[in-house]
């Protein structure tokens, strides 16, 4: 696992999504070229429907080869399909509907208005997981994704994965319901750090004065348990995209001051 972190510092948010955008494209590319297709869990909040948003506007984007690209998701609110709220909607606005993905490439957690209560609904979408990882020769849970991508909250959460909520803990499923989430909607979808810890690569995106403390005490050696970002990590690569906000409370050794 790659457990060591690479910072890179961006001057603002504006500039972060749109290096992160064209970082991606380079990413998926080199994974098509390599494997012949590519896999991605997205994320949701400002700086994961930002990412996506400035991926729509990269010129380099044509270079992807859209039909051989699987979307999946690294957490999801368990509303009905179609709700503005849910991190599938945003998506879709930001970038899916303006690219061409057929519906079987794109993997969407259930809603709430489908057939499955919560937890019926994690199992559905882990079996789903474990089919697309049986297909690609995988013998884990999960499929490698090429790269997941994860916000960061100010309180240190991943996906939907809360300092010192069960969800955090779980080491055996991995998708789980989430209930009593501390910020609305309470009742979520989210994949486990050990499902998060397959990807190929992680990047942890973070912007805003906001969250840097949250960046500051997932990178200072805070356990995962009570700072669950410090607990996600790729097997090849970990990165944290920042802007000079969210990096501004690290120590100097971690980051310098040279803004890239």
């Amino acid at each position: 696992m790659s457990t060591t972190p690479e910072l890179v510092v961006h001057q603002d948010k504006t500039e972060m999504a749109r290096a992160a955008a064209a970082r991606l494209v380079t990413l998926i590319v080199e994974a098509q070229s390599e494997r012949g297709s590519a896999s991605i869990a997205l994320t949701g909040g400002r700086n994961g429907n930002a990412l996506l948003a400035a991926l729509a506007e990269e010129p380099g984007r044509d270079a992807i080869d859209w039909g051989r690209l699987e979307i999946w998701w690294s957490d999801e609110r368990y509303l009905p399909d179609g709700d503005p709220e849910r991190n599938a909607t945003q998506a879709r606005e930001a970038l899916l509907a303006r690219v061409p993905l057929d519906a079987g490439q794109v993997h969407e957690m259930p809603a709430s208005d489908g057939p499955y209560e919560p937890d019926a609904a994690a199992q559905v979408y882990a079996a789903e997981l474990a089919d697309a990882a049986s297909r690609a020769g995988s013998h884990g849970a999960v499929p490698a994704f090429d790269v997941l991508l994860l916000g960061v909250g100010p309180d240190t959460h991943v996906a939907s994965l809360f300092p010192e909520l069960p969800g955090v803990r779980e080491q055996d499923r991995p998708v789980i319901a989430v209930h009593h989430a501390p910020k609305p909607p309470p009742t979520r979808l989210s994949l486990t750090l050990p499902a998060i810890r397959a990807a190929r690569e992680v990047w942890l995106l973070a912007a805003g004065e906001d969250k840097a403390e949250a960046v500051q005490i997932a990178l200072s050696g805070t356990g995962e348990i009570q700072a669950p970002a410090a607990g996600a990590y790729g097997t090849r690569r970990t990165l944290w995209l920042l802007d000079s906000a969210a990096a501004s409370k690290l120590p100097p050794e971690l980051y310098p001051r040279d803004v890239a």
